[in-house]
């Protein structure tokens, strides 16, 4: 039975009154439950959800906690996306865990980013202690031990899990841009690269080839090609060059080639009907905040690029949690937040559910912000002036409450949040201060040998695991520059022999007697030649179908 079947409101559920009175009415010598204040019934009342749902916990009210008075997000709700945020410490990736497992005993796929290495516990079945069954009694949680079917997956292989790639082609000039962290001219001279690659049929799969075509636009050979659509900037190549040679220095080559991952990997379901969880181990690049992040708004772009439009459904098809989300709009440039605000706004008509996971509301754009339904607000601090901005700041993200949510946002204890979701109508719920309910998986990361072993059992490993190098732009360009200097050298034998034939012929014209109407002068006949003939073929020749890009410049899937 699933947590949403074992807490879910039985009979009127519109009549909140009694089910709460009625948690006290078992014991004889029990005290009388205290009358619950109006606006307590009517926080109640606003999650009493008919439909799916997924269980978060309990309301706390004036210092109790309901366990009668469950608050919940309805499952039809979880592609209009979410927010997920507090101070550090506070219980968000608990929370994650939490949301993860009930979507995927729900039949929901879900995806995550482990960026500290602690989510991996997901995989397998928690531990029942004191402090757990604590918290279930005071929820009303039937708390039950059990793992979910996860696939681990790693950016380029670099640490545990089934190696995740992306061809350069594919990831496209944008995300590439903020990777390499360029301002805006050499985004645009990227993408200036790219459109060229683009329309000759050039796949750029890995960083030498990116390099490859640089250097031939820079090249005398290479310059007219982008003529008459701005040119590149030797200055500018030099740039991008060096930052591309950086990249490679601190070991991030591996992230890009082939085989290219297939992002709808991670729609798959279990045998048993439950949702694939899909974790992203992320310990090992946890130094390179602007790779790990960028590299997650691809695949959120690969999914909308891939997925057909489906309007809105009684579940997600997948729901994408984007941790440590403030990295991803640091630095950003307008273009690439204006793709952002467009993939999240349009995605859900996808079925696809985004929760962006942070400290603070305001690490998210606005235009991003307004589109998130669902909230999950842990605590936060208050400690300097910016810490006191920042509380003001969020609560104003809130609809009207009966609390005072300065004072309640700085009190709150680990694992207790404030929530408002979308009712099954699409309206905003009461703002609810919740104690959460216990994940049921473990609460920390399995070990390194279990790790391995459900990695090297994927049936996705072989598939993934050795990295592949086609013929791409490097090695097209390589054959045409030997081919060019083969042509030239060509070239330079017919001149020496015409040079000598023309010699030859200047000679024998001296000895002949002129005759009217004569034959062809040898020198005539050296220039109609087939030797004379030019061997050269254009650079620019097409040998490929042009490649079309979406609006974050990732490549368009056919």
């Amino acid at each position: 039975m699933s947590d949403s079947e074992r807490s879910a409101p039985t009979g009127d559920v519109s009549a909140p009154t009694d089910d709460v009175s009625a948690a006290t009415e078992g014991a004889p010598d029990a005290p009388p439950a205290p009358a619950l204040p109006q606006e307590a019934l009517e926080i109640a009342a606003g999650y009493a959800f008919t439909g799916p749902a997924l269980d978060l916990g309990a309301l706390l009210w004036d210092g109790q906690c309901l366990p009668d008075a469950q608050v919940r997000i309805p499952l039809a709700m979880l592609n209009r996306h979410g927010l997920v945020a507090g101070a550090t410490g506070t219980g968000k990736t608990k929370t994650l865990q939490l949301i993860a497992e009930q979507l995927a005993g729900q039949g929901v796929p879900v995806f995550l980013a482990d960026v500290k290495g602690d989510v991996s516990g997901i995989s397998a079945p928690g531990a029942a202690n004191e402090q757990v069954e604590g918290r279930a009694r005071e929820v009303g949680q039937e708390w039950e031990a059990q793992g979910f079917p996860t696939e681990f997956y790693a950016l380029g292989g670099i640490g545990p899990g089934v190696p995740v790639r992306a061809t350069i082609t594919g990831f496209g000039p944008v995300l590439l841009a903020k990777v390499l962290q360029l301002n805006q001219t050499q985004e645009q001279s990227l993408g200036l690269i790219f459109h060229y690659a683009d329309q000759k049929g050039l796949e750029l799969d890995d960083i030498k080839d990116l390099k490859a075509v640089v250097a031939f636009l820079t090249s005398e050979e290479g310059k007219p090609e982008l003529k008459n659509i701005g040119g590149l900037s030797t200055a500018t190549a030099g740039v991008i060059l060096r930052s591309l040679t950086a990249f490679e220095a601190q070991g991030m080559e591996p992230f890009f080639g082939g085989p290219e991952f297939d992002v709808s990997e991670f729609l798959r379901t279990a045998a048993d009907g439950r949702g694939q969880v899909s974790v992203l181990e992320l310990p090992a690049v946890q130094d390179k905040p602007q790779l790990y992040s960028t590299f997650l708004m691809w695949l959120l772009a690969d999914l909308f690029n891939r997925l057909p439009e489906v309007g809105d459904v009684d579940r997600p098809k997948l729901v994408f949690f984007f941790d440590e989300a403030h990295l991803l709009f640091s630095g950003a440039s307008k273009a690439f937040r204006e793709a952002i605000t467009q993939t999240v706004r349009l995605i859900r008509s996808k079925g696809v559910g985004v929760f962006f996971v942070t400290q603070t509301p305001k690490d998210v754009p606005a235009d991003v912000l307004g589109q998130l339904g669902n909230r999950v607000q842990h605590a936060l601090r208050a400690f300097t002036p910016d810490d006191q901005k920042a509380l003001k700041a969020t609560v104003k993200t809130f609809p009207t409450s009966a609390y005072d949510l300065e004072e309640l946002l700085t009190g709150l204890g680990t694992g207790e949040a404030v929530v408002t979701v979308l009712s099954e109508k699409g309206a905003p719920t009461p703002v609810a201060a919740t104690r959460l309910r216990a994940p049921e998986s473990q609460m920390g990361p399995v070990d390194a040998a279990a790790l391995e072993a459900a990695v090297r059992g994927s049936q996705l490993y072989d598939r993934y695991a050795q990295a592949v190098d086609r013929e791409s732009a490097f090695e097209k360009l390589g054959q045409r520059q030997a081919e060019s200097e083969e042509r030239a050298r060509a070239e330079a034998a017919t001149a020496e022999q015409e040079k000598q034939a023309a010699a030859e012929a200047k000679a024998a014209a001296r000895g002949a007697k002129g005759r009217d109407g004569g034959d062809r002068s040898v020198m005539d006949q050296v220039v109609g030649s087939g030797m004379f003939k030019s061997l050269a073929r254009s650079l620019g020749t097409q040998i490929g179908r042009e490649i079309s890009r979406s609006v974050f410049g990732t490549r368009r899937r056919r």
